[in-house]
C-alpha cells in the first residue's frame, strides 16, 4: 500500500473562508483505490508555500496530490512551483488527465497541471473542483502504482497490463 498526501492549494480555504470539498474527495477516491492516505494539508497560491508542502510531502509519502492552483488566473501558480521541485517530469500522464477530461468538456484544456517526480515520490496536480478533481485522478489511477513500483526500484515490468 503506498502511502499518500493530499494538499489543497486554494486563498480562500487556507484563510478559513471557504471549506475544502475538493482535498477530501481526492483522498478519498485514492483511499478506495488502494491507497494509504497518511495527510491532508492546505495552503494558499503562492509559490514558496506549495513548494514547501511539495517538498515536505514526498519526503514522507511515494504519492503527492494537489487540488487547485492549475488554472489560468494569475494565482494559478501550483504548476509553477511543482516544475520547481521535480527532478524530471512525466508529462504523458497530465496529457492523459486533459485527454480524458476534454471528452467530457472542452475546458480540460485550460487545465496547467503536471505529473513529475521528486526522488521516489510522484506528484500529481488536479484541478480545483471536486468533479473536476476526482476525474482527472480516476482517469490515471490505472497508471499510478506501475509508476510508483518504478519509481521504488521494481523496473521488471511484471506488473505492466497488456493492452
Amino acid at each position: 500500500m503506498h502511502k499518500a498526501v493530499v494538499i489543497t492549494v486554494s486563498d480562500s480555504t487556507a484563510r478559513g473562508e471557504r471549506e475544502d470539498l475538493s482535498g477530501p474527495a481526492v483522498a478519498e477516491t485514492l483511499r478506495k483505490a488502494g491507497f494509504d492516505v497518511i495527510g491532508c494539508e492546505t495552503v494558499p497560491d503562492e509559490i514558496a508555500p506549495i513548494k514547501k508542502a511539495l517538498t515536505d510531502a514526498c519526503a514522507v509519502a511515494a504519492m503527492v496530490v494537489t487540488t487547485g492552483g492549475t488554472g489560468l488566473a494569475a494565482r494559478d501558480v501550483t504548476p509553477e512551483a511543482t516544475r520547481a521541485v521535480c527532478d524530471r517530469l512525466a508529462e504523458g500522464v497530465a496529457e492523459h488527465m486533459r485527454s480524458e477530461g476534454m471528452k467530457r468538456t472542452p475546458f480540460a484544456a485550460l487545465s496547467r497541471g503536471v505529473c513529475g517526480i521528486r526522488g521516489s515520490s510522484l506528484i500529481l496536480n488536479l484541478p480545483g473542483s471536486p468533479k473536476g478533481a476526482v476525474e482527472s485522478l480516476e482517469a490515471v489511477l490505472i497508471l499510478l502504482s506501475h509508476a510508483l513500483e518504478l519509481l521504488a526500484g521494481n523496473t521488471s515490468h511484471a506488473c505492466q497490463q497488456d493492452s
